[in-house]
């Protein structure tokens, strides 16, 4: 056995462990490397992050919930067009808060932001607090996807709106890339257009609108709680 062969029966185990590895911390950051991944996440995410709020409405004294707020730049982002209202971020991985809140630190000081753990499908809200939700990245993981989009609803006021901003879908270019990905290694919820229009539509949302940019595979869903 030459040693190339040897160093590639080496690689290859090292190289299947470090993917599964990166896949867990994207699922749920955690430690150290969590901690990197979210900072990360918060400059790869900034361009779809920007692409999607850019078909919303968001006016400068909103109560605005960002679910899965990860490491925090959404936040930061929205607090810069609502001015005089207030951002709440959630998040499940204690990484991901971490980040979150040392990115924040100054808005939530000022009392502008807070941030807490919690999960999707138990949000710590009293019924219709929001005018705007947003959810960036995450929607993949949730537990229960119609089942968490009513619990949205719940505290969503009415007239106010959610979002869901996703850098892919199934049905995008290149899905037999993006397929094993999301539902092998991910294992995540991986919908076509019209599967987030109707998921939206049976959570009891309307006047869904479903947007796309298939040069980069990107979508963004807003459903409205009736008033």
């Amino acid at each position: 056995m030459t040693v190339a062969t040897v160093r590639h029966l080496v690689a290859f185990p090292i190289a299947i462990a470090a993917a599964y590895l990166f896949v867990r911390q994207c699922r749920r950051p955690a430690g150290w490397l969590g901690r990197r991944v979210a900072r990360a996440m918060n400059v790869s995410h900034a361009r779809l992050t920007e692409w999607g709020l850019s078909r919303v409405r968001i006016e400068p004294d909103w109560h605005i919930l960002d679910i899965g707020c990860g490491g925090g730049q959404t936040i930061q982002s929205m607090s810069a067009l609502a001015t005089a209202g207030r951002i709440d971020g959630v998040d499940y991985a204690p990484a991901s808060l971490e980040v979150a809140r040392e990115k924040n630190a100054d808005l939530i000081a000022s009392g502008r932001v807070a941030i807490q753990q919690a999960s999707v499908s138990n949000l710590p809200f009293p019924d219709a607090s929001f005018d705007l939700i947003t959810a960036i990245e995450t929607h993949y993981y949730w537990p229960e996807l119609v089942r968490d989009l009513r619990e949205v609803l719940r505290v969503t006021k009415p007239g106010g709106r959610v979002a869901i901003i996703a850098e892919t879908y199934r049905g995008r270019p290149m899905d037999w890339l993006y397929l094993p990905v999301m539902r092998g290694l991910l294992r995540a919820t991986y919908l076509s257009l019209g599967d987030h229009r109707a998921a939206l539509s049976e959570a009891g949302f309307t006047e869904v609108d479903v947007h796309a940019e298939p040069s980069r595979g990107w979508m963004c869903a807003v459903g409205v709680r009736p008033r």
